[in-house]
């Protein structure tokens, strides 16, 4: 075993000195078949993943403090497209963009940053990341062997990058940037592409590398990944799950260890143990040889605006070690902290050794690690989900709770249990500052049906939502005028939408409303109308819940009515190719009645009775 680590690394090194050194002046870093490398040590490397635009910039200097105090030493950041360029060759960086700022201040705390630029990051954001203009490139196909698309998205991440460089904040220029990410979980849409998706791999690797930003680039979910690309593992049990790397020269990371889950409008809160959470840690460690762990979300934060993904609540990874606000959530932060300040006190023998393993029963075993200085560190490993275990190493009797591993920084004395939890639990709580329960205080604006001669924009069929709004809102008012020769009380009305929500209103009136369902956002509305004899009126107001994040073919997903029929005694009326009329936005929108100056130019009326498409204000003090 001794030997064949010796070969690994000594080939590890050889492979290294080929690939070239990066540029004087800052950290050399580099990696082999054991860990990442900077300025010529070897790093066991905790990390959190916080996001900028998902906290507010007076936060992060909080934030980051005290992702430092529970042990991380790295922050880990997408980039967000979207947010950055708005408009095709229009650049963003101010307020919660400001990404250098973000850098900075996790260098003036002393961390390093990963940055996984994608510029596809899924992370449950609005399409991905990707800017909705780029749905309307001539001939484009997302994340493929596409030239359009490799021209946009080089463009971007090369402005990324020089944005970096310029700012010196990659570790080769003294900066704290040690890792960069391109891509983002692609080999789970890889083969709907065929040919053009190890093609698109390669090109994107090539893409990267070529950059030279002096330190590893990384693909998660990419068994694949061409050299140098490091792959990684992103899950719950990547310490169960996880190939390895797919290289000996390459070491094993993890760059998205989930703390929770996210949640989605009518599902309950998925929760995820500090003890689970620890274990596989602890395993990823022992079995795959791990040396740099992310935990996703360390700080999830919130979805402002109009930035989270389909049916995606504003509230993102609450339940993460800090929570949405950015206060200690117990006894996660804690237990974290404690595993990794045990896991540190190992890194001497853990970087200088591959570990053997040694039986200790049927579901029980020892992983050792031997130091060049002759360190010795064990973790005890118990996979046992219900029974604890009594198990003998080097001549002494240990203890194992169900599902846990013992962690013995000199293989002797346990510094730590996976399952022991010595941190106290901690709540939330809030109390009232404002209330708002007069009803003299709040007044009323009635949003405007829009009907059919009222709107400018025709078409004589049912337009897709989002190619027809450009993401400028989540309304898209679908109108029409018919004639009818009798008057009909019983007339059904049946609207089929691909998604999210619909509310139908005949003559002004409302008649029903309806809604999709995550990964399930096709649904018909079905309701009994009362038509005129003469005109009618029919508006259909569809509104989106986030765009799609994920999948193959992004581009030609489609939202919005896709057929209008309405069945009575004299027949059926199919309205799918008729005359329709379109409004993007609702009135209040277009006044911008939910901010201060905007409130001013609507008609607010007293409270009074309930109205359909109805803005309510309260203003306090």
């Amino acid at each position: 075993m001794r030997m064949q680590w010796l070969w690994r690394n000594l080939l590890a090194a050889a492979v290294l000195v080929m690939a070239g050194a990066v540029a004087a002046g800052g950290e050399n870093v580099s990696y082999d078949g054991r860990s990442l490398i900077i300025d010529g040590q070897r790093k066991m490397l905790f990390s959190g993943s916080i996001h900028y635009p998902r906290s507010t910039p007076d936060m992060w200097p909080s934030l980051i403090s005290k992702a430092k105090q529970g042990g991380i030493d790295v922050i880990e950041t997408y980039v967000f497209w979207n947010l950055h360029e708005p408009r095709p060759g229009q650049y963003d960086f101010s307020g919660r963009r400001d990404i250098v700022v973000f850098i900075k201040q996790i260098q003036a705390q002393g961390l390093y940053a990963c940055l996984r630029i994608g510029p596809y990051i899924e992370g449950e954001w609005t399409y991905g990341g990707f800017p909705f203009w780029l749905h309307d490139v001539p001939g484009i196909i997302y994340r493929s062997d596409n030239e359009p698309f490799k021209l946009y998205m080089q463009n971007f991440t090369t402005k990324i990058v020089s944005l970096m460089k310029s700012e010196g904040l990659y570790a080769s220029q003294g900066g704290p940037i040690i890792l960069s990410q391109i891509e983002n979980e692609y080999q789970n849409i890889e083969k709907a592409f065929r040919e053009d998706g190890p093609l698109y791999v390669r090109w994107a690797a090539k893409m990267a590398v070529e950059l030279q930003t002096g330190v590893p680039w990384v693909m998660c979910k990419q068994d694949d990944a061409p050299h140098p690309i490091i792959n990684t593992c992103n899950g719950m049990k990547c310490g169960e799950t996880f190939k390895g790397p797919n290289s000996p020269n390459k070491p094993s990371l993890w760059t998205e260890n989930w703390t929770s889950f996210y949640q989605v409008y009518g599902q309950n809160v998925t929760l995820r143990s500090a003890e689970d959470i620890a274990f596989q840690v602890a395993l990823f460690i022992a079995r795959k040889n791990g040396t740099y762990i992310n935990y996703y979300m360390y700080h999830g934060g919130t979805n402002f605006g109009r930035t989270a993904a389909e049916f995606m609540i504003t509230s993102y990874y609450d339940q993460a070690p800090l929570d949405e606000y950015g206060l200690i959530r117990e006894p996660k932060w804690g237990h974290l902290k404690e595993l990794h300040a045990a896991v540190k006190l190992c890194s001497e023998a853990i970087l200088s050794s591959f570990p053997t393993m040694q039986s200790l029963g049927q579901l029980q075993e020892a992983y050792v690690f031997s130091g060049d200085s002759g360190a010795c560190a064990a973790f005890l490993v118990n996979a046992d989900n219900r029974r604890s275990a009594t198990v003998r190493f080097q001549n002494l009797t240990y203890q194992l709770p169900p599902k846990s591993i013992s962690i013995l920084p000199d293989c002797n004395i346990v510094a730590f249990n996976t399952a022991k939890v010595s941190t106290q639990f901690n709540t939330r709580s809030s109390r009232p500052v404002f209330k708002f329960d007069s009803a003299e205080k709040w007044e009323q604006f009635q949003d405007v049906i829009p009907q059919f001669d009222a709107t400018t924009l025709r078409s004589q069929t049912l337009l897709e939502q989002t190619n027809t709004t450009k993401d400028a809102s989540d309304y898209l008012w679908y109108t029409a005028s018919f004639e009818q020769d009798s008057q009909e009380q019983q007339a059904r009305l049946s609207v089929k939408s691909l998604g999210h929500v619909l509310h139908a209103f005949v003559n002004g009136a409302l008649v029903g409303s309806a809604q999709g369902q995550f990964r399930n956002t096709s649904f018909t509305l079905e309701s009994m109308v009362a038509l005129n004899k003469g005109t009618n009126q029919i508006s259909l107001l569809s509104a989106t819940v986030g765009l799609p994040d994920s999948g193959a073919f992004l581009e030609r997903r489609s939202l919005g009515v896709r057929s209008v029929i309405i069945q009575n005694s004299l027949g059926v009326k199919i309205f799918t190719v008729f005359p329709w009329g379109y409004q993007v936005g609702l009135l209040g929108e277009k006044l911008q009645i939910y901010t201060y100056e905007g409130s001013k130019n609507a008609n607010w009326s007293s409270l009074g009775s309930s109205q359909q498409l109805t803005w309510y204000k309260c203003t306090q003090g």
